[in-house]
């Protein structure tokens, strides 16, 4: 069960040293158990961490109007940004401690609109976890129905500082 919190200033984001000190798994579980604050964009966007395994991550989240475009419609970059967090800290999953990752390219295809106020899974599956790439998938599907929305893929840079 999810425990995010998320942090309100900077200050209470994570020093760099801390998230060195431990694996990517290891910071991923802190967050989802609420020892660690979530992203605050997830916040500002209404998801929120829901399951982490090694090499899968699961986001679910609730877009509501504050999330639509001028269409009436939920904007493409919220589809981008929990897709993005999930393959994303998907890989985060697999970096090893004193390393880190950022994303290189994403790739998003929208198969159809999430209605508005629909709880929807993220989910985020490595492919492949070496030691300078990760590359993962996603897909966005309705938690009642398992309809899907959209799926994604990521490349991101794993590095030693």
């Amino acid at each position: 069960m999810a425990h995010t919190y998320f942090a309100t200033e900077a200050s209470e984001l994570p020093h760099r040293d801390t998230i060195l000190s431990i694996s990517g798994l290891e910071f991923m579980q802190s967050v989802l158990d609420g020892k660690l604050p979530g992203a605050p964009i997830a916040q500002a966007l209404n998801f929120t961490l829901h399951r982490v395994q090694d090499g899968v991550i699961t986001f679910r989240g609730r877009p509501g109007f504050a999330q639509m475009n001028p269409m009436g419609t939920v904007h493409g970059g919220w589809y981008a940004t929990i897709l993005d967090s999930a393959m994303a800290c998907a890989v985060m999953t697999k970096v090893p401690k004193g390393s880190l990752y950022t994303t290189l390219e994403l790739k998003v295809n929208i198969i159809q609109p999430i209605p508005e106020g629909r709880e929807v899974d993220s989910h985020g599956v490595v492919d492949h976890a070496g030691r300078s790439t990760g590359i993962a998938t996603g897909k966005i599907v309705d938690c009642e129905t398992g309809k899907l929305y959209a799926t994604g893929s990521t490349t991101c840079m794993i590095m030693t500082p």
